[in-house]
């Protein structure tokens, strides 16, 4: 009985200094989350003008790749946009991730691989109609001719991680089959090769390394130099990539090389390994003999060969401007080394990234007075540290930009261009040294049609159609009732001691056995403690700069959720079934609020958030209506049209979440009142102009349900606001409860001897 009481001594000292601890994390989460709040907001209100630029500039439509957002699985932790390199992307919404630059997108999938919900899928824009796409099977071969591969950029993907991975595989193929097809027909033939490789770029390059490998005899056949594309870049350009496997070459483990670095790696594999790669020689078509055979042409003569592996690009030769005087020398198509032109006036012609980091190369050059000329209103495809760049240079007038404007004449020391503005076309006439043409390539396609692949969308494997899976909260709730009936069978199994008061069990012959310290209680507690420490895993695994990049986000995800349900369930027999006023007790009750929360943000907080991003979409689509009534009506009904959209656009934005309570419960109050005014305005203007009876219903509608879908969006951002507390919750709880925990393991180790009874 002594030890009884000194045991609960013990336990009432300790909840006793616990409890002013508890209520001062309380008041500094709640300090920390009011914070937080208020930055999220300006976030949102970033994100949410960026959205609107986008769809202003059409930089919102992807060019090929995009990520698709499940946005009922979305739980809005960021990571996919901390893991994009493509900065702008992806953007946080109402607490989701929601796609806002979809231009910028080229397919590096970090965004998919970082998400741990599997929210994220990327995907190809229109693939079903687009006819620059070839039709080949899932080994990259193609469609209507067998034996005939692609590899690299030629295929859609642009990233040199897949243009490695591409060239990797098409080789294993190749040996794979040849190896079956020897082993049946015996030794290979002498008078012919087992591969042909078209191209030298990244693809080519590995395709060459991995056919090495594996033995093959292959030769390579390059327009101009190893390297490709890349060898093209100015000078220091970075080249994004990912940590990938180049075969016999080793790992390149960075995330970015410059052009130098990767030309010296590759050029030194293929030294090292005598690759057969044939410089100077002009891929010029092929034929597919009857006994399967390739006939290749090619400057020098002809290959025959078993396999074909083209891996040309997509650019193939740059697009000219088709104007006078642009055979003159001073006229160039890529640009190497900005440094070697020095007190020069240059003219930089295009819009895309190449053309920008053209023009901000020979900006930074001393005496260089350089012009960029685009045909279009905006830069709508630029990445966003060229944007940032650029507006840089635009600042410190290092260039000018002039846009809707088009070359029409190249002179010996002058060029011509045709600006179009509000007040028509002008000629204009500059003093002019260089001019540097990046309007893109002429694809190789029908040399690619004539040597066999096709192009058409109807051959290619149909598209998995991407559609909303759900929170997958079933398939949870049925592991989490199992865990659950097993915990609820072992008390039943043991119920004549867990049925007796805390104070009545000393003396029950199971105690011994089944007390926190006993064999079992110990060895359970044991279990909660490890099963909490895998949990913590998680966290570590989510930053990838600690190094940890064992399995899936989505996998370590999932054991995350287990072993959090396990902890809880293994800590709740090991304190009986009764956790008591102790720090034990403590750690209990903090562990039963960190599944809670975590319950919540995993399969509940996404419903919430998606209705608030649903109602801004909602509104875009209002929006765009708008825009496409301006187009298609009469030039009075347009203009009227135009401003109902500028009237629209202000009530949204009347309507949106404010950075202050106050102001959002008057924004709340009065945004009706405001909504009858514009309407009642708007109406009374569109009578005296003369506005078509029809076309002023239908704009007023609009209006009213835009207002609608942004008051909607505001209540549900409100409320997703509320909901959002479960992360700051989970998060604090969990450092509480891992010092509960270490002071839980110190009190059973210092008073074990008390708490068990014993010596």
């Amino acid at each position: 009985m002594p030890r009884i009481i000194g045991a609960r001594r013990i336990r009432h000292a300790e909840g006793g200094r616990l409890s002013w601890v508890l209520l001062g994390a309380l008041v500094l989460v709640l300090a920390l989350a009011l914070w937080a709040r208020r930055r999220e907001l300006s976030a949102m209100a970033h994100g949410r003008s960026e959205r609107t630029k986008a769809q202003e500039l059409g930089s919102h439509k992807a060019r090929l790749h995009y990520p698709h957002v499940d946005l009922s699985r979305c739980m809005g932790c960021a990571l996919c946009v901390q893991a994009c390199p493509e900065e702008g992307v992806l953007e946080i919404l109402h607490g989701q991730a929601v796609v806002v630059h979809g231009a910028r997108c080229v397919g590096h999938g970090r965004c998919a691989e970082a998400c741990p919900v599997g929210a994220i899928a990327l995907t190809l824009s229109d693939v079903a109609e687009r006819r620059d796409i070839p039709a080949v099977s899932e080994v990259l071969e193609s469609l209507t001719t067998p034996g005939l591969f692609l590899a690299g950029e030629v295929t859609g993907h642009a990233l040199v991680r897949t243009a490695i991975g591409h060239g990797t595989a098409v080789a294993a193929e190749v040996a794979r089959r040849l190896g079956t097809r020897r082993e049946r027909n015996g030794a290979a033939r002498k008078d012919m090769h087992d591969l042909v490789i078209v191209g030298a770029g990244p693809a080519g390059l590995a395709c060459s390394l991995e056919a090495k490998r594996r033995g093959l005899d292959f030769v390579t056949l390059e327009r101009e130099e190893l390297g490709g594309t890349v060898s093209k870049y100015p000078r220091r350009k970075l080249v994004m990539t990912q940590p990938v496997d180049l075969p016999l070459a080793g790992r390149l483990d960075r995330s970015e090389y410059t052009k130098e670095e990767l030309m010296e790696t590759w050029q030194r594999a293929a030294a090292e390994h005598a690759l057969p790669i044939r410089t100077g020689q002009d891929f010029q078509g092929l034929e597919r003999r009857p006994d399967g055979l390739f006939d290749v042409r090619y400057t020098s003569g002809v290959l025959t060969a078993r396999h074909v592996c083209i891996a040309i690009g997509r650019r193939g030769t740059p697009r000219k401007l088709d104007v006078p005087g642009e055979e003159f020398p001073k006229v160039s198509y890529g640009l190497m080394d900005a440094a070697s032109y020095v007190g020069r006036r240059v003219l930089v012609v295009g819009g895309g990234d190449s053309a920008v980091e053209a023009a901000l190369g020979l900006s930074e050059q001393p005496g260089n007075e350089v012009l960029l000329s685009y045909r279009k209103s905006a830069f709508f495809r630029l990445k966003a540290r060229n944007q940032k760049r650029l507006e840089q240079a635009l600042d410190g007038r290092r260039l000018e930009v002039l846009f809707n404007s088009q070359v029409s004449a190249v002179r010996e020391d002058s060029v011509d261009l045709v600006v179009e503005d509000a007040a028509g076309a002008r000629a204009l006439t500059l003093d002019n040294d260089d001019v540097f043409v990046f309007a893109g390539g002429l694809a190789p396609f029908e040399l690619l049609e004539r040597s066999g692949v096709s192009f058409d969308p109807s051959l290619r494997p149909a598209a998995k159609e991407l559609a909303e899976e759900g929170t997958g909260l079933a398939p949870a709730l049925a592991a989490a009732f199992l865990l659950a009936l097993a915990a609820l069978a072992w008390t039943l199994w043991f119920r004549e001691y867990y049925a007796l008061e805390p104070h009545e069990r000393a003396t029950a012959p199971l105690h011994r056995l089944l007390r926190p310290g006993g064999a079992v209680g110990l060895a359970l507690g044991i279990a909660a403690v490890s099963a909490i420490a895998a949990n913590l895993l998680y966290l570590v695994r989510r930053r990838e700069r600690l190094g940890l990049r064992l399995g899936s986000l989505k996998l370590w995800m999932t054991a995350h959720v287990a072993s959090g349900v396990l902890a809880f369930l293994f800590a709740l027999v090991h304190g009986g079934m009764s956790p008591g006023d102790t720090v034990g007790g403590h750690a209990f009750l903090g562990l039963l609020v960190l599944v809670s929360t975590g319950a919540i943000g995993r399969y509940l907080y996404a419903f919430v958030p998606r209705a608030a991003n649903g109602r801004e979409l909602e509104l875009d689509e209002v929006q765009s209506r708008l825009a496409t009534l301006s187009s298609e009506w009469d030039r009075e009904d347009s203009v009227f049209s135009e401003r109902v959209r500028q009237e629209v656009a202000e009530l949204a934005a009347s309507t949106a979440w404010k950075t202050s309570p106050w102001r959002r419960i008057a924004g709340l109050l009065g945004s009706q009142r405001a909504l009858r005014r514009t309407l009642a305005c708007l109406r009374a203007e569109g009578v005296a102009e003369g506005v078509a009876s029809e076309h002023l219903r239908e704009m007023l509608a609009l209006a009213r349900r835009a207002h609608r879908a942004a008051l909607s969006a505001a209540h549900f951002e409100e409320l997703r606001a509320v909901l959002a507390s479960w992360r700051w919750i989970h998060r604090w709880v969990a450092l509480l409860l891992v010092l509960l925990v270490l002071r839980h393991v110190v009190a059973a180790l210092r008073y074990g001897s008390i708490l068990s009874g014993g010596s």
